[in-house]
Protein backbone atom coordinates (compact mmCIF):
# COMPACT_ATOMS: atom_id res chain seq x y z
CA UNK A 1 0.00 0.00 0.00
CA UNK A 2 1.52 3.35 -0.99
CA UNK A 3 1.44 6.52 1.06
CA UNK A 4 -1.22 8.04 -1.20
CA UNK A 5 -3.47 5.01 -0.69
CA UNK A 6 -3.07 5.06 3.06
CA UNK A 7 -6.10 7.10 4.20
CA UNK A 8 -4.93 7.94 7.73
CA UNK A 9 -1.81 9.70 6.43
CA UNK A 10 -2.87 13.17 5.26
CA UNK A 11 0.48 14.99 5.01
CA UNK A 12 3.83 14.41 3.40
CA UNK A 13 6.67 13.81 5.86
CA UNK A 14 8.27 17.00 7.15
CA UNK A 15 11.77 17.73 5.90
CA UNK A 16 14.60 18.05 8.41
CA UNK A 17 15.99 20.94 6.38
CA UNK A 18 16.08 24.31 8.05
CA UNK A 19 16.12 27.92 7.00
CA UNK A 20 19.59 28.96 5.91
CA UNK A 21 21.20 31.45 8.29
CA UNK A 22 22.53 34.47 6.41
CA UNK A 23 23.33 37.26 8.91
CA UNK A 24 26.24 37.20 11.37
CA UNK A 25 27.74 33.99 10.00
CA UNK A 26 31.29 34.78 11.10
CA UNK A 27 30.24 35.28 14.74
CA UNK A 28 27.94 32.22 14.70
CA UNK A 29 30.67 29.98 13.31
CA UNK A 30 33.20 31.30 15.86
CA UNK A 31 30.74 30.58 18.69
CA UNK A 32 30.04 27.11 17.28
CA UNK A 33 33.73 26.21 16.91
CA UNK A 34 34.45 27.27 20.49
CA UNK A 35 31.40 25.50 21.95
CA UNK A 36 29.79 28.79 22.98
CA UNK A 37 26.17 29.91 22.89
CA UNK A 38 24.76 30.97 19.55
CA UNK A 39 22.01 33.60 19.62
CA UNK A 40 18.84 32.79 17.72
CA UNK A 41 16.96 35.24 15.50
CA UNK A 42 14.01 34.67 17.89
CA UNK A 43 15.65 35.76 21.19
CA UNK A 44 16.65 32.29 22.28
CA UNK A 45 19.69 30.20 21.58
CA UNK A 46 20.48 27.80 18.76
CA UNK A 47 21.12 24.20 19.75
CA UNK A 48 22.86 21.80 17.33
CA UNK A 49 20.77 18.75 16.49
CA UNK A 50 22.60 17.27 13.51
CA UNK A 51 25.58 17.50 11.17
CA UNK A 52 26.05 16.40 7.58
CA UNK A 53 28.86 16.60 5.04
CA UNK A 54 28.35 18.22 1.66
CA UNK A 55 29.71 16.92 -1.65
CA UNK A 56 32.07 19.92 -1.99
CA UNK A 57 33.89 19.05 1.28
CA UNK A 58 32.04 21.57 3.43
CA UNK A 59 29.46 20.80 6.08
CA UNK A 60 26.03 21.82 7.32
CA UNK A 61 25.00 21.99 10.98
CA UNK A 62 21.27 21.74 11.63
CA UNK A 63 20.28 23.97 14.56
CA UNK A 64 17.04 24.39 16.49
CA UNK A 65 15.92 27.54 18.31
CA UNK A 66 15.35 26.99 22.04
CA UNK A 67 12.40 29.41 22.04
CA UNK A 68 10.52 28.89 18.78
CA UNK A 69 11.65 25.35 17.82
CA UNK A 70 12.34 26.65 14.30
CA UNK A 71 15.20 24.95 12.51
CA UNK A 72 18.11 26.65 10.82
CA UNK A 73 21.09 25.54 8.74
CA UNK A 74 24.58 26.85 9.41
CA UNK A 75 26.79 26.29 6.37
CA UNK A 76 30.41 25.48 7.19
CA UNK A 77 32.92 26.23 4.40
CA UNK A 78 35.28 23.55 3.11
CA UNK A 79 38.79 23.24 4.51
CA UNK A 80 41.43 25.73 3.45
CA UNK A 81 44.85 24.72 2.15
CA UNK A 82 46.43 25.74 5.48
CA UNK A 83 43.95 23.62 7.48
CA UNK A 84 44.65 20.60 5.25
CA UNK A 85 48.40 21.13 5.78
CA UNK A 86 47.92 21.14 9.57
CA UNK A 87 46.07 17.80 9.39
CA UNK A 88 48.70 16.33 7.03
CA UNK A 89 51.48 17.39 9.44
CA UNK A 90 49.68 15.70 12.34
CA UNK A 91 49.29 12.51 10.27
CA UNK A 92 52.97 12.50 9.25
CA UNK A 93 53.96 12.85 12.93
CA UNK A 94 51.98 9.68 13.68
CA UNK A 95 49.23 11.50 15.60
CA UNK A 96 45.48 11.07 15.31
CA UNK A 97 44.56 14.46 13.78
CA UNK A 98 42.20 16.92 15.43
CA UNK A 99 39.92 19.39 13.65
CA UNK A 100 41.88 22.63 13.21
CA UNK A 101 38.68 24.66 13.72
CA UNK A 102 37.55 23.23 17.06
CA UNK A 103 40.30 24.35 19.41
CA UNK A 104 38.50 24.09 22.76
CA UNK A 105 37.23 21.44 23.14
CA UNK A 106 39.17 19.72 20.36
CA UNK A 107 37.40 17.26 18.08
CA UNK A 108 39.21 14.20 16.79
CA UNK A 109 38.74 13.65 13.04
CA UNK A 110 37.05 10.38 12.10
CA UNK A 111 37.36 8.23 9.03
CA UNK A 112 34.40 8.58 6.69
CA UNK A 113 35.06 6.38 3.68
CA UNK A 114 38.47 7.49 2.41
CA UNK A 115 38.24 10.94 4.01
CA UNK A 116 39.04 12.37 7.45
CA UNK A 117 35.94 14.25 8.57
CA UNK A 118 35.13 16.34 11.61
CA UNK A 119 32.07 14.83 13.33
CA UNK A 120 31.12 18.23 14.78
CA UNK A 121 31.13 20.33 11.60
CA UNK A 122 31.05 17.78 8.74
CA UNK A 123 34.10 19.24 6.96
CA UNK A 124 36.51 16.91 5.16
CA UNK A 125 40.16 17.67 5.92
CA UNK A 126 41.99 15.13 3.80
CA UNK A 127 42.40 11.48 3.08
CA UNK A 128 42.72 8.81 5.74
CA UNK A 129 45.96 6.83 5.45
Amino acid sequence: MSLSQNRWHTQDPVSSEGTRLEAGLKQLRAAYYSGGRMPSPHDGFLEPIGVRSESDGGGVVLLECSVSSLRYELRIPKASTDERAIVRTQQEAGQDPDCPRHVTPSKRLVRSGVHLTCPACGVRFGRAD
